[in-house]
């Protein structure tokens, strides 16, 4: 293995969290949509919101991971998501603590 693992004691109770999208609508509508999505997406990253986006293999949905932050700003970021405010999309959420991760994050 390269890199380095490590913990980081000055952040306790650092809260990450998998956000999960699966389309609830067929291809095409989702296409519709994707544009203003992208968008979203990469104003959340630019923001430092998000931290690693992407399609899921299958086709089926996508993957968000967050930065650091609590569970009622996750939800906010699922909110914000214009496949969410269009009822296009569901999405799951699993918090985890990152106490231990490579350097760079």
């Amino acid at each position: 293995m390269t890199g380095k693992r490590t913990t980081d004691p000055r952040y306790p109770g650092a809260v990450f969290h998998v956000l999960t999208i699966t389309y609830l609508q067929p291809a095409d509508v989702i296409d519709h949509a994707r544009p203003a999505h992208l968008a979203w997406l990469a104003d959340e990253v630019d923001a430092g919101r998000l931290i690693l986006t992407g399609r899921l293999e299958s086709g089926a949905g996508g993957v968000l991971i967050t930065a650091d932050m609590s569970t009622p700003d996750a939800e906010d970021v699922i909110a914000r998501d214009p496949y969410s405010v269009q009822g296009l999309v569901r999405y799951d959420r699993v918090g985890f603590t990152g106490g231990l991760r490579a350097p760079s994050l």
